[in-house]
């Protein structure tokens, strides 16, 4: 028992001892522990420390990391777009397929191949995301936990970061995949309504064949007649446009009150002219080289229609002044001529005569004449017309405008009835070949001027006109025949009135072949305004519309008549 005891309290001593060794081995190698953590945690801290200094965020490293974050949202953006764009391959493979009879299993096939890309591309999506998370964790545990401890609060916000963007990118995913699948739902209605629809119409056909037949000829009929309409219409459309191109586009009362407008300023001119005389006293002689005022009513109405189209009488009021300018232009010239003349003077002169024996002188008055030079004073009056023609072909129109006027011209702006009772503006029906009694021939005078006269048959009436190169008016083509006929006559370039002046006034029933007819009220003028050369027989040859014989006892000429007229 002694033993026993003295064996157990050796072997709890030597457990004592034992437990103590080893606490204090623990003990020692705890200090070496934390010893080596400590040291550890130096170098680790060193470290650290290290690495935060090398990573102090400089712009350039700010630049790069945005750059990154942009990259990486691009890329996230594609792949998750990949899915949409391969959805819409489904969706034109699948159209294809209904088009061409494909069967509904193919159909589906593609529609799931189109599911499928769409979730590969999410994935991939996804990955991206993942393994980028990933590295940052990897990169996290090869820090130490007092490091992480102090970073608690940053990796906090980088978290929140990282939630919020990889809560938009899954959101741009879900919604291209409901993209997709809205795409491939409503393709695959259409295919299937379209394969329906076409058993539909292949069935509707075997059972009717007759009734698509008639259908078929209706469509067929339809299509002409929708092709014939179009002809028409076009047809029409082109003959209203053709309508208008030549049609004075103004109302009626615009366009006569237009030309009362310009009348009016012809008759100003016409009483300036009349009124020279008192105005411009104490001269010697007034001579006046004078064209006819007028003008063809169609020229006027044609160039404004092409100016202003649908005009106005206060629209066009300046352009009328402006057209009435270029067209006439009155010249005033005062002319002094030194000439000598013989005149009468008396002296006296004394003589002598006899009265008893002796010589006794008187003073006899004598009459002698004289060679005298003196002023004679003349008054040059020149009046030109140009007519509207020329002002239109010199106002600088373009091409375009030019053959609108000459059409609306030609058709007299489908509005012939305006003038239908001008001479000058519608061509007459008188004879072009009409043929003088010969025995009128005798009277060599008459002969020389109906020569001339005949040189310019058909020539146009052109207002203001004077000559062959211009053409004529009235007046101016007998004047210019009465100056160029080899009769000795000069009369200038005479109005009508003007050359019933220069003539001897005859009865009718005195004329003769030669003699001039003169006519009144054929436009607005005081006077005679129109002249012809009377060739007998109730005939005259005459500048009408165009040149030409006419007959003067028609209803109109009767009704105009003023005199007859003879040369000096």
């Amino acid at each position: 028992m002694a033993n026993d005891n003295t064996k157990l309290q050796t072997e709890t001593s030597a457990d004592k001892a034992r437990r103590s060794k080893l606490r204090i081995e623990t003990e020692m190698g705890a200090r070496k522990t934390a010893e080596a953590i400590g040291e550890e945690h130096v170098v680790v801290d060193s470290k650290l420390r290290k690495e935060r200094e090398k990573k102090k965020k400089t712009p350039e490293d700010e630049k790069k990391k945005r750059h990154k974050k942009q990259v990486y949202e691009q890329r996230a953006k594609e792949q998750a777009l990949e899915g949409a764009v391969l959805a819409g391959g489904v969706v034109a493979s699948t159209i294809h397929s209904a088009v061409n009879g494909s069967d509904k299993d193919s159909g589906e096939e593609a529609f799931e191949d189109g599911g499928k890309a769409v979730a590969v591309a999410s994935r991939e999506a996804k990955g991206t995301n993942y393994s980028k998370k990933l590295k940052q964790s990897k990169n996290q545990q090869k820090k130490s936990e007092d490091y992480e401890s102090h970073k608690k609060t940053t990796a906090k916000q980088e978290q929140k970061r990282n939630i919020k963007k990889n809560y938009a990118h899954k959101k741009r995913t879900k919604d291209a995949e409901s993209v997709a699948k809205k795409i491939s739902d409503g393709t695959k209605s259409v295919a299937g309504g379209a394969k329906d629809a076409a058993v539909q119409v292949v069935k509707f056909i075997k059972d009717h064949p007759m009734g698509c037949l008639i259908a078929l000829l209706i469509v067929l009929l339809l299509v002409v007649i929708i092709s014939v309409a179009s002809t028409v219409m076009l047809f029409f459309s082109g003959t209203v446009n053709s309508m208008v191109a030549s049609s004075y586009t103004a109302q009626d009362n615009d366009i006569l009150t237009v030309e009362a407008n310009y009348v009016a300023l012809e008759e100003a001119l016409q009483e300036q002219i009349d009124a020279i005389e008192s105005d411009y006293p104490d001269y010697d002689e007034y001579r006046y080289n004078l064209a006819e005022i007028g003008h063809d009513e169609y020229e006027l109405a044609s160039y404004l229609t092409v100016l202003f189209e649908d005009y106005t009488p206060s629209e066009v009021s300046s352009t009328l002044q402006n057209i009435f300018d270029a067209q006439y232009e009155l010249t005033i010239t005062p002319i002094t001529e030194i000439r000598t003349r013989t005149e009468t003077r008396y002296r006296d002169e004394t003589r002598y005569r006899e009265e008893g024996g002796v010589l006794v002188p008187y003073t006899v008055t004598v009459a002698y004449e004289v060679e005298v030079e003196y002023e004679y004073h003349i008054l040059q009056i020149t009046l030109t017309n140009s007519g509207i023609g020329a002002v239109v072909a010199g106002a600088g129109l373009t091409e375009d405008q030019m053959e609108r006027y000459q059409i609306l011209l030609s058709t007299k702006g489908n509005k012939a009835y305006l003038f239908e009772d001008s001479i000058y503006a519608n061509p007459s029906d008188d004879y072009l070949d009409y043929d003088v009694p010969g025995e009128y021939f005798t009277d060599n005078e008459f002969g020389n001027m109906i020569h001339e006269a005949e040189k310019y048959l058909g020539y146009p009436y052109v207002w203001g006109g004077s000559s062959p190169s211009t053409s004529f008016d009235c007046s101016g083509f007998v004047s210019y025949v009465i100056n160029n006929c080899g009769n000795g006559w000069n009369v200038g370039r005479q109005t009508a009135n003007g050359l019933k002046n220069c003539c001897s006034i005859i009865r009718p029933e005195e004329a003769k072949p030669g003699d001039l007819v003169f006519f009144q009220g054929t436009y607005n003028t005081s006077g005679a305004s129109h002249v012809g050369i009377y060739v007998g027989d109730g005939m005259m040859i005459h500048c009408g519309n165009p040149i030409s014989y006419a007959s003067i006892e028609t209803s109109y000429w009767e009704e105009h008549f003023y005199c007859f007229g003879r040369l000096p």
